[in-house]
């Protein structure tokens, strides 16, 4: 079974401050990030809202694809937030608590 890896952004609120990561559980990261579980930028600036994420199966593509992300100057991240979810709405805020698999994006 192919592994699936996702690149997400995170936000403070709408138009706030933005994190971008890379990982192989996005639930349980963002599980992660909400619960303040690891120290640094997303705990020190509250940066805990889904607002965007991407999948892909190459391991290489989702950090090449991350490190794109993070050199995009801000208008062009709000840009692709919005392409998506224009509301800035928290797409993980249905999920269960823990472990899994969010749902497959298109």
């Amino acid at each position: 079974m192919a592994k699936t890896y996702y690149i997400y952004i995170l936000a403070s609120k709408r138009n706030g401050t933005l994190y971008v990561g890379v990982t192989s559980e996005l639930q349980k990261r963002i599980y992660q990030h909400k619960n303040n579980l690891f120290e640094g930028f997303t705990e020190r600036y509250g940066v805990h809202r889904l607002v965007h994420y991407e999948q892909t199966s190459d391991v290489q593509s989702a950090m090449e694809r991350e490190k794109q992300i993070k050199k995009w100057n801000r208008a062009w991240k709000i840009r692709l937030i919005e392409e998506e979810n224009h509301e800035w709405n928290d797409l993980s805020r249905d999920w269960a608590d823990g472990p899994g698999s969010p749902p497959a994006r298109g």
